[in-house]
């Protein structure tokens, strides 16, 4: 999950294995030109991967009816496809390092046609957790690929944009895709919604072999080196950052659902979700526009919004509007946040950030994983009315990290590259 500092648009994608035969430079007309079918080919590969995800988050209750198992333990699909990630996201990418970019998009996408669909059709949970396991593994070939993949399709001077175009597809699972997926859910079955994603894919299958370039592999002995990477200055308070926050975001969003169904709004998920959606839009698109001059500040306004956010629902979750101010001010701190730690590693490592990303991709999934975990203890144990109250005890050590790396890792102004 990682892409070159100057990405607008972004999730926590790993460093692309492969560092040789970048995109030929060529002058005159064709340099101002991006192959926009093959990225909106990659986009459409985030989108899934990111959708794929998140999806349970809003048919918790009705997964959990049908596989015969408690909301948390069926939040705990949102938790093994994190582990799925986490685990193999840094092997595989090594393994894999030498394939052919093309074969190897194939293959991760593959996967998650037949996640999705055995996902769709199993009534045992075992099984069904066992799929989920799968699309973490296809989605942890899938973030080590698709930003370093884009980035080479661009000659130089574009290759922000190529990055940014390709990992639209974040915000647009986030705004649309989850809470359509919840609505289909909600008025047919939630089954449906995991075969419409895999309708999706075989689309999208057609649509690689049609339209996206291939690029060779990377050659052996030019792979990173994880642990020297930790002892850059700098990125060791990256890594805290985004474990942290993301094992805070998580706790609530994978449980949103029963949430929403202990407050009385459970019929309102779907519009709370497209509210936070469109919110997290509106942040990723500040932050594109003005991370390159203000990725401390934007940083900690994020934390703070999201702490906002939490505190209205810890305390007047009682008034529905207030609710949905609390997704507003969630949406607005969190849109951006994949996109400033991406930036904000890829800054601190400079010549390590490729092992740098791999590290950070590896943490955000294990903080997905743990927030599914914690999350359904908290359920279990203290009622889901914990969750904003575990938000804001997680994201206070947050703020004094990002306000203590003034010098690296969240500077005032940004390397100049």
């Amino acid at each position: 999950m990682s892409t070159p500092p100057d990405t607008s648009l972004g999730s926590p994608l790993g460093a692309d294995a492969d560092s040789g035969d970048g995109p030929p430079q060529v002058d005159g007309p064709e340099r101002q030109r991006l192959p926009l079918l093959a990225l909106l080919a990659l986009a459409t590969a985030v989108f899934i991967t990111s959708l794929t995800e998140t999806l349970p988050a809003g048919l918790l209750p009705a997964m959990s009816h049908d596989l015969r198992v408690s909301e948390s333990a069926a939040g705990q699909t949102v938790t093994i496809y994190a582990i799925g990630t986490a685990l193999t996201a840094i092997p595989l990418t090594a393994a894999t390092a030498g394939w052919r970019r093309k074969r190897l998009l194939l293959a991760a996408m593959g996967g998650f046609a037949l996640a999705n669909t055995v996902t769709a059709v199993s009534s045992h949970y075992g099984l069904t957790m066992a799929a989920r396991f799968v699309a973490g593994v296809a989605a942890g070939l899938a973030w080590a690929l698709l930003a370093g993949y884009a980035r080479r399709m661009a000659p130089a001077h574009l290759q922000g944009k190529a990055i940014a175009i390709a990992m639209a597809g974040i915000p647009l699972a986030l705004s649309l895709g989850v809470p359509a997926g919840t609505f289909l859910g909600k008025v047919t079955d939630w089954r449906v919604a995991f075969l419409a994603m895999t309708a999706l894919t075989v689309v999208l299958l057609l649509w690689i072999v049609a339209a996206v370039p291939d690029h060779p592999g990377q050659g052996r002995g030019e792979r990173p080196r994880m642990l020297r990477a930790l002892r850059v200055p700098g990125v060791a308070p990256v890594l805290f950052v985004t474990l942290v926050f993301v094992l805070a975001h998580t706790i609530l969003y994978a449980y949103i659902a029963p949430y929403l169904d202990d407050l009385g709004l459970g019929d309102s998920a779907d519009l709370v979700l497209l509210v936070f959606g469109v919110a997290s839009l509106a942040s990723i698109w500040v932050v594109g526009a003005q991370i390159h001059h203000r990725l401390r500040g934007l940083t900690i306004a994020s934390t703070l919004l999201v702490a906002v956010a939490a505190a209205l629902l810890a305390v007047l979750s009682d008034h529905a509007a207030l609710v949905y101010v609390a997704a507003v001010l969630w949406g607005l701190g969190w849109g951006g946040v994949p996109t400033l730690l991406q930036t904000a590693a890829a800054d601190a490592g400079g010549e390590a950030a490729d092992a740098a990303q791999a590290m950070l991709v590896t943490l955000w999934n294990g903080a997905m994983a743990g927030g599914g975990v914690l999350g359904g203890v908290l359920l279990g144990g203290l009622g889901s009315d914990s969750f904003p109250w575990a938000v804001l005890l997680l994201l206070a050590p947050v703020l004094a990290v990002v306000l203590a790396a003034r010098r690296h890792g969240f500077p005032g102004s940004r390397p100049t590259v």
